[in-house]
Protein backbone atom coordinates (compact mmCIF):
# COMPACT_ATOMS: atom_id res chain seq x y z
CA UNK A 1 0.00 0.00 0.00
CA UNK A 2 1.01 3.47 -0.71
CA UNK A 3 2.34 5.34 1.94
CA UNK A 4 1.25 8.68 0.74
CA UNK A 5 -1.53 9.97 -0.82
CA UNK A 6 -0.57 12.66 -3.68
CA UNK A 7 -2.90 15.38 -4.24
CA UNK A 8 -2.76 18.73 -6.24
CA UNK A 9 -1.13 20.80 -3.51
CA UNK A 10 -0.16 18.24 -1.16
CA UNK A 11 1.51 15.07 -0.59
CA UNK A 12 -0.40 13.38 2.26
CA UNK A 13 1.60 11.02 5.00
CA UNK A 14 -0.31 7.72 5.41
CA UNK A 15 1.65 6.26 7.76
CA UNK A 16 -0.63 7.71 10.77
CA UNK A 17 -4.44 7.64 9.65
CA UNK A 18 -5.82 10.51 8.43
CA UNK A 19 -9.45 12.64 9.72
CA UNK A 20 -11.23 13.89 7.07
CA UNK A 21 -13.66 16.59 8.01
CA UNK A 22 -17.76 17.31 6.48
CA UNK A 23 -18.60 20.56 5.04
CA UNK A 24 -22.24 19.90 3.61
CA UNK A 25 -22.89 23.13 1.76
CA UNK A 26 -26.31 22.02 1.24
CA UNK A 27 -30.36 22.90 2.58
CA UNK A 28 -30.80 18.81 2.88
CA UNK A 29 -28.19 17.45 4.62
CA UNK A 30 -28.94 14.47 6.55
CA UNK A 31 -26.61 15.03 9.44
CA UNK A 32 -26.65 18.84 10.06
CA UNK A 33 -30.25 19.57 8.79
CA UNK A 34 -28.64 22.89 6.24
CA UNK A 35 -26.65 24.72 9.15
CA UNK A 36 -23.69 25.30 7.11
CA UNK A 37 -25.60 25.90 3.73
CA UNK A 38 -24.71 29.88 3.16
CA UNK A 39 -20.60 30.59 2.15
CA UNK A 40 -20.15 32.47 5.35
CA UNK A 41 -21.31 29.88 7.79
CA UNK A 42 -19.54 27.38 5.88
CA UNK A 43 -16.43 28.86 5.24
CA UNK A 44 -16.41 29.23 9.31
CA UNK A 45 -16.87 25.68 9.30
CA UNK A 46 -14.38 24.60 7.52
CA UNK A 47 -11.84 27.09 9.70
CA UNK A 48 -13.68 25.47 12.75
CA UNK A 49 -12.53 21.98 11.17
CA UNK A 50 -9.42 23.33 10.23
CA UNK A 51 -8.46 24.11 14.41
CA UNK A 52 -10.33 20.71 15.85
CA UNK A 53 -7.46 18.56 13.96
CA UNK A 54 -9.35 18.10 10.35
CA UNK A 55 -6.16 17.17 8.30
CA UNK A 56 -8.25 17.11 4.75
CA UNK A 57 -12.30 19.14 4.19
CA UNK A 58 -14.51 17.97 2.24
CA UNK A 59 -16.98 19.46 0.97
CA UNK A 60 -20.02 18.87 -0.73
CA UNK A 61 -22.87 20.96 -2.77
CA UNK A 62 -25.39 17.86 -3.05
CA UNK A 63 -26.99 15.12 -0.78
CA UNK A 64 -26.46 12.02 -1.69
CA UNK A 65 -28.77 10.42 1.35
CA UNK A 66 -31.18 7.67 0.35
CA UNK A 67 -33.68 9.63 -1.74
CA UNK A 68 -32.20 12.89 -2.08
CA UNK A 69 -33.03 14.34 -5.91
CA UNK A 70 -30.28 15.76 -8.31
CA UNK A 71 -28.97 19.30 -8.20
CA UNK A 72 -28.73 21.09 -11.08
CA UNK A 73 -24.91 21.68 -11.77
CA UNK A 74 -25.23 26.08 -11.58
CA UNK A 75 -26.90 25.20 -8.47
CA UNK A 76 -24.32 23.19 -7.10
CA UNK A 77 -21.59 25.78 -8.67
CA UNK A 78 -23.09 28.38 -7.03
CA UNK A 79 -23.09 26.13 -3.81
CA UNK A 80 -19.21 25.20 -3.69
CA UNK A 81 -17.42 27.88 -5.74
CA UNK A 82 -17.60 30.19 -3.05
CA UNK A 83 -16.43 27.80 -0.27
CA UNK A 84 -13.92 26.13 -2.28
CA UNK A 85 -12.44 29.94 -3.42
CA UNK A 86 -11.91 30.61 0.61
CA UNK A 87 -11.17 27.26 1.81
CA UNK A 88 -7.88 26.68 -0.92
CA UNK A 89 -6.57 29.52 1.85
CA UNK A 90 -6.19 27.05 5.04
CA UNK A 91 -3.41 25.64 3.43
CA UNK A 92 -4.96 21.63 4.49
CA UNK A 93 -5.51 19.44 1.49
CA UNK A 94 -9.36 20.23 -0.16
CA UNK A 95 -11.66 17.37 -1.15
CA UNK A 96 -14.53 18.19 -3.16
CA UNK A 97 -17.71 15.38 -3.03
CA UNK A 98 -19.02 15.52 -6.50
CA UNK A 99 -19.45 13.14 -9.76
CA UNK A 100 -20.17 16.10 -12.24
CA UNK A 101 -17.22 16.51 -14.38
CA UNK A 102 -17.97 20.57 -14.84
CA UNK A 103 -17.46 21.33 -11.11
CA UNK A 104 -14.58 19.49 -10.83
CA UNK A 105 -12.72 21.21 -13.38
CA UNK A 106 -14.36 24.02 -11.88
CA UNK A 107 -12.81 23.59 -8.30
CA UNK A 108 -9.78 22.12 -9.68
CA UNK A 109 -9.26 25.20 -11.36
CA UNK A 110 -9.61 27.14 -8.00
CA UNK A 111 -6.78 24.94 -6.54
CA UNK A 112 -9.24 22.21 -5.06
CA UNK A 113 -6.75 18.85 -4.19
CA UNK A 114 -8.83 15.72 -4.71
CA UNK A 115 -12.15 14.67 -5.98
CA UNK A 116 -14.08 12.62 -3.85
CA UNK A 117 -16.80 10.73 -6.09
CA UNK A 118 -20.26 9.00 -5.33
CA UNK A 119 -19.85 7.24 -8.80
CA UNK A 120 -16.37 6.17 -8.58
CA UNK A 121 -16.13 8.25 -11.94
CA UNK A 122 -18.53 6.40 -14.05
CA UNK A 123 -20.77 9.55 -14.98
CA UNK A 124 -19.91 11.02 -18.52
CA UNK A 125 -16.89 13.00 -18.57
CA UNK A 126 -15.56 12.07 -15.22
CA UNK A 127 -12.83 10.02 -15.79
CA UNK A 128 -11.60 12.46 -18.02
CA UNK A 129 -11.70 15.12 -15.88
CA UNK A 130 -9.51 13.46 -13.22
CA UNK A 131 -6.99 12.04 -15.83
CA UNK A 132 -6.45 15.71 -17.02
CA UNK A 133 -5.29 17.18 -14.18
CA UNK A 134 -1.98 16.29 -13.61
CA UNK A 135 -1.46 15.39 -9.65
CA UNK A 136 -5.02 15.52 -8.25
CA UNK A 137 -5.98 13.07 -5.78
CA UNK A 138 -9.18 11.27 -5.98
CA UNK A 139 -11.12 9.20 -3.76
CA UNK A 140 -13.37 6.01 -5.79
CA UNK A 141 -16.45 5.44 -3.48
CA UNK A 142 -18.40 2.12 -4.16
CA UNK A 143 -22.38 3.02 -4.45
CA UNK A 144 -24.99 0.21 -5.24
CA UNK A 145 -27.74 1.67 -8.17
CA UNK A 146 -28.40 5.69 -7.55
CA UNK A 147 -29.16 7.72 -4.26
CA UNK A 148 -32.84 7.54 -5.38
CA UNK A 149 -33.11 4.16 -5.26
CA UNK A 150 -29.95 2.16 -3.47
CA UNK A 151 -31.94 1.40 0.05
CA UNK A 152 -34.93 0.27 -1.93
CA UNK A 153 -33.24 -2.76 -3.57
CA UNK A 154 -29.99 -3.09 -1.39
CA UNK A 155 -27.62 -5.22 -2.89
CA UNK A 156 -27.56 -9.71 -2.02
CA UNK A 157 -24.92 -12.01 -1.17
CA UNK A 158 -21.20 -11.20 0.16
CA UNK A 159 -20.40 -7.37 -0.74
CA UNK A 160 -16.79 -7.18 0.37
CA UNK A 161 -15.81 -9.15 -2.80
CA UNK A 162 -17.94 -7.32 -5.23
CA UNK A 163 -17.05 -4.24 -3.86
CA UNK A 164 -13.30 -4.89 -3.99
CA UNK A 165 -14.04 -6.31 -7.66
CA UNK A 166 -15.60 -2.54 -8.22
CA UNK A 167 -13.23 -0.69 -7.35
CA UNK A 168 -10.06 -2.95 -8.45
CA UNK A 169 -11.67 -2.12 -11.85
CA UNK A 170 -12.73 1.72 -11.08
CA UNK A 171 -9.04 2.22 -10.29
CA UNK A 172 -7.36 0.30 -13.09
CA UNK A 173 -9.61 2.65 -15.50
CA UNK A 174 -7.38 5.55 -14.31
CA UNK A 175 -3.89 3.92 -14.18
CA UNK A 176 -5.42 3.03 -18.16
CA UNK A 177 -5.39 6.81 -18.44
CA UNK A 178 -2.15 7.28 -17.05
CA UNK A 179 -3.02 8.66 -13.53
CA UNK A 180 -0.27 7.33 -11.04
CA UNK A 181 -1.68 4.99 -8.43
CA UNK A 182 -0.43 7.00 -5.37
CA UNK A 183 -3.46 9.64 -6.36
CA UNK A 184 -5.93 6.96 -5.66
CA UNK A 185 -8.22 5.79 -2.41
CA UNK A 186 -10.86 3.57 -2.56
CA UNK A 187 -14.23 3.82 -0.48
CA UNK A 188 -16.37 0.76 0.11
CA UNK A 189 -19.62 3.29 0.43
CA UNK A 190 -20.53 2.36 3.91
CA UNK A 191 -24.61 3.15 3.81
CA UNK A 192 -24.90 3.15 -0.11
CA UNK A 193 -26.91 0.62 -1.54
CA UNK A 194 -25.96 -2.29 1.34
CA UNK A 195 -27.87 -3.33 4.21
CA UNK A 196 -27.02 -3.00 7.84
CA UNK A 197 -25.23 -6.33 7.97
CA UNK A 198 -23.37 -5.67 4.83
CA UNK A 199 -21.36 -2.35 6.10
CA UNK A 200 -20.63 -4.34 8.65
CA UNK A 201 -19.63 -7.02 6.77
CA UNK A 202 -17.41 -4.70 5.29
CA UNK A 203 -16.30 -3.32 8.11
CA UNK A 204 -15.47 -6.69 9.83
CA UNK A 205 -13.76 -7.43 6.71
CA UNK A 206 -12.38 -4.16 5.53
CA UNK A 207 -8.52 -5.71 5.30
CA UNK A 208 -9.69 -7.62 2.23
CA UNK A 209 -10.13 -4.80 0.34
CA UNK A 210 -6.73 -3.76 1.22
CA UNK A 211 -5.60 -6.37 -1.17
CA UNK A 212 -6.06 -4.46 -4.27
CA UNK A 213 -2.99 -2.36 -2.67
CA UNK A 214 -4.92 1.21 -2.50
CA UNK A 215 -5.29 3.25 0.41
CA UNK A 216 -9.52 2.69 1.99
CA UNK A 217 -11.27 5.60 3.32
CA UNK A 218 -14.24 5.12 5.43
CA UNK A 219 -17.48 6.92 5.71
CA UNK A 220 -19.24 5.59 8.77
CA UNK A 221 -20.35 9.57 10.37
CA UNK A 222 -23.79 9.76 11.16
CA UNK A 223 -24.93 6.79 9.11
CA UNK A 224 -28.10 4.81 9.74
CA UNK A 225 -27.12 1.83 9.87
CA UNK A 226 -25.06 2.92 13.30
CA UNK A 227 -28.72 3.97 14.25
CA UNK A 228 -30.40 0.53 13.74
CA UNK A 229 -27.66 -0.91 16.35
CA UNK A 230 -27.52 1.69 19.01
CA UNK A 231 -31.40 2.55 18.57
CA UNK A 232 -30.62 6.27 17.48
CA UNK A 233 -32.53 7.60 15.57
CA UNK A 234 -31.35 11.19 15.20
CA UNK A 235 -28.42 11.25 13.20
CA UNK A 236 -26.88 14.54 14.63
CA UNK A 237 -27.14 12.57 17.97
CA UNK A 238 -25.13 9.81 16.67
CA UNK A 239 -21.44 11.46 17.88
CA UNK A 240 -20.65 8.51 20.13
CA UNK A 241 -21.76 5.62 17.60
CA UNK A 242 -19.81 7.32 14.77
CA UNK A 243 -16.36 7.64 16.50
CA UNK A 244 -16.55 4.44 17.67
CA UNK A 245 -17.03 3.23 13.56
CA UNK A 246 -13.88 5.49 13.01
CA UNK A 247 -11.65 3.99 15.08
CA UNK A 248 -12.90 0.69 14.71
CA UNK A 249 -12.46 1.12 10.60
CA UNK A 250 -9.04 2.32 11.62
CA UNK A 251 -8.07 -0.56 13.84
CA UNK A 252 -9.13 -2.87 10.34
CA UNK A 253 -6.73 -0.86 8.50
CA UNK A 254 -8.30 2.21 6.96
CA UNK A 255 -6.16 5.12 6.30
CA UNK A 256 -8.59 8.14 6.52
CA UNK A 257 -11.75 8.40 8.12
CA UNK A 258 -14.73 11.33 6.53
CA UNK A 259 -16.20 12.38 9.74
CA UNK A 260 -18.24 15.01 10.67
CA UNK A 261 -16.87 15.11 14.51
CA UNK A 262 -13.75 15.89 13.92
CA UNK A 263 -12.29 16.87 17.68
CA UNK A 264 -13.63 14.11 18.93
CA UNK A 265 -12.29 11.56 16.23
CA UNK A 266 -9.05 13.40 16.96
CA UNK A 267 -9.15 12.79 20.35
CA UNK A 268 -10.51 9.12 20.31
CA UNK A 269 -7.35 8.38 17.58
CA UNK A 270 -5.00 9.86 20.26
CA UNK A 271 -6.11 6.76 22.45
CA UNK A 272 -5.44 4.70 19.74
CA UNK A 273 -2.31 5.95 18.88
CA UNK A 274 -1.00 5.63 22.36
CA UNK A 275 -2.02 2.00 22.39
CA UNK A 276 -0.37 1.47 19.18
CA UNK A 277 2.70 2.96 20.28
CA UNK A 278 2.85 0.81 24.07
CA UNK A 279 2.34 -2.41 21.48
CA UNK A 280 5.29 -1.73 19.48
CA UNK A 281 7.26 -1.04 22.62
CA UNK A 282 7.57 2.49 22.47
CA UNK A 283 7.18 4.18 26.25
CA UNK A 284 4.54 7.27 26.22
CA UNK A 285 5.92 10.43 28.42
CA UNK A 286 5.10 10.20 31.68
Amino acid sequence: MTAVWQTARFAIDLAEPRVMGIVNVTPDSFSDGGSHASTEAAVRHCAQLVEEGADILDIGGESTRPGSPAVPLDAELARVLPVVREAVKLQVPISIDTYKPEVMRAVLGLGADIVNDIWALRQPGALNAVAAHPACGVCLMHMHRDPQTMQTAPMEGDVVPAVRAFLEAQAKALLALGVDASRIVLDPGIGFGKTVAQNFDLLARQRELLVSGWPVLAGWSRKSSLGAVTGIETAGERMAPSVAAAVLAVEHGAAIVRVHDVRETVAALAVWRAMKRQQQGKVLDQ
